[in-house]
């Protein structure tokens, strides 16, 4: 028995419990099979070590919950007695915010960590090996030409800054700034990512005092400097959901990352909207009907689906949406016009050709440009028979590199092409299905939506071929993890 005496060294168990989640895991499975083969005592004791082991590792602190549409992270709180007066429902504010790689955000203050938007307050140096508080800023890398680096943390100090991935520090941190983003300044005040698509490449956007920082490593030169006046400092910023925010103290305003531009009428309170305080919230005296409409396991029919092909994909209900192809950073609703400015109310149909996104409303078709950002194309609104040569939708599909638009009006299924000019209605087809609500197609086949339902096709020629329904499948299920 005593030859197992290393496995209860204490800096053996604090190693051990820096491995990711799954390892941990792993280990103690593959010790508990070395005890029971080794000997007559290893029954009992690979037992003991079992529950001993598992029970320690309960309270590992990046053992991160999917974050739900209530902006709520399922991670367990755990607290001690040097973090039980520190809570985030002051006045204060953050340092830093930022989502992890598990799509769990971490709010920075001072000496302490709130990991989750509802959890208590632990303390930096105890959940971020190597790494002590306050922290100037920090943000999670986006890169997917570069597997290693993407879903990497990046925290900022001083003059230095740190890595994690998968809750270790990464080899070779920390490390000055001034080596690992050239042209960047220390002593930084927010920092926040950008996505290629929503900026020009992928970028990082770091702020001082006015001065904002735009890092983007494959362009020349790699940083430049902004200076966005309307937005004026931030003392935290954080991606969320394609939307971007810069905090002020407790307050914070949504931004545009390409221009600084104020997206917010007024400045919010973080207490309302991103970390759960008693008395506190947005949204709680609508009544059922509006919260059937955000909540994305209610059933309520959607009246649009839309996949583009970068993959991103939106389902549009009574003049919100959901983003539901980034569900490892939680589920929200969204009103039309915070992501597609001049859009409101309900929409008929959705649809997506090249680097446009078209929107049918009632008689009339709108148009925004998808290479940054969503940007309204002059012009619009159209008459959809003007700009497709149809009249009448229920549901509208392009599938993934096709020019062919499909539209369905009853059981009747029409093929316009968008290439041609002007664009003619034509192959009419009776399909086995009638008052589709809506309709998608990406890379995984094509699906029609009808109330909380949905049947899935292989193709267009199995669509129109079909003589009866397929299997039936629930839409909250499949697509939104109900």
């Amino acid at each position: 028995m005593f030859g197992y005496y290393w496995l209860f060294k204490p800096r053996w168990y604090k190693v051990m419990f820096r491995c990711p989640p799954s390892l941990v895991l792993t280990l103690i499975l593959r010790l508990a099979v070395i005890l029971l083969h080794s000997s007559r005592m290893g029954g009992p004791l690979a037992v003991s070590v079992l529950i001993c082991l598992l029970t320690s590792s309960v309270g590992y602190p990046l053992l991160q919950g999917k974050p739900d549409d209530k902006h709520f992270n399922h991670v367990r709180n755990t607290t001690s007695k040097t973090t039980e007066l520190a809570t985030h429902c002051t006045a204060d504010g953050f340092g830093a915010i930022m989502l992890d790689d598990k799509g769990v955000m971490h709010f920075f203050r001072d000496e302490y960590v709130w990991t989750g938007f509802h959890g208590l307050a632990q303390l930096i140096n105890e959940t971020w090996g190597g790494l002590d508080g306050p922290v100037d800023a920090a943000f999670r890398v986006h890169s997917k030409e570069q597997p290693l680096a993407h879903q990497r943390m990046f925290v900022f100090k001083g003059s230095q800054v740190w890595s994690f991935f998968e809750g270790l520090l990464v080899p070779g941190f920390p490390r000055n700034i001034s080596l690992e983003f050239p042209g960047v300044p220390d002593n930084l005040d927010a920092a926040v990512e950008c996505h290629l698509g929503e900026c020009k490449t992928e970028s990082v956007i770091f702020f001082k005092d006015d001065t904002v920082y735009i890092y983007s490593p494959r362009e020349v030169p790699a940083v430049k400097i902004r200076h966005w006046t309307a937005l004026g400092p931030c003392s935290a910023a954080v991606r969320w959901m394609e939307k971007y925010f810069c905090f002020k103290g407790v307050n914070f305003t949504r931004f545009n990352p390409v221009t600084g531009e104020v997206l917010s009428p007024k400045l919010l309170d973080t207490r309302d909207y991103f970390v759960r305080c008693p008395g506190r919230g947005h949204g709680s005296k609508q009544n059922y009907s509006h919260s059937s409409i955000i909540n994305r396991c209610s059933g309520q029919s959607f009246e649009a689906f839309t996949s583009d092909d970068k993959g991103r994909t939106y389902a549009f209900r009574g003049g919100w949406y959901i983003r539901v192809d980034s569900v490892k950073d939680g589920w929200h609703a969204w009103p039309l016009n915070h992501t597609w400015r001049t859009l409101h109310g309900q929409v008929d149909a959705v649809f997506n050709w090249e680097n446009r996104m078209y929107f049918i409303q009632g008689s009339k078709v709108i148009t925004y440009v998808t290479d940054q950002l969503y940007i309204p194309v002059l012009g619009y609104p159209k008459s959809v028979h003007e700009e497709l040569g149809v009249t009448g939708i229920d549901a509208a599909f392009t599938c993934p590199s096709s020019s062919k638009l499909y539209v369905i009006k009853g059981n009747t299924l029409t093929m316009v092409d968008l290439v041609q000019s002007p664009r003619v209605a034509r192959d009419n087809k009776t399909i086995a299905i009638s008052q589709v609500d809506s309709a998608m197609c990406n890379e995984h086949g094509i699906y029609l939506f009808q109330g909380p339902h949905y049947y899935w096709y292989k193709d267009v020629a199995e669509l129109e071929a079909a003589t009866e329904l397929p299997k039936i499948g629930i839409v909250t299920t499949q697509f939104f993890d109900c």
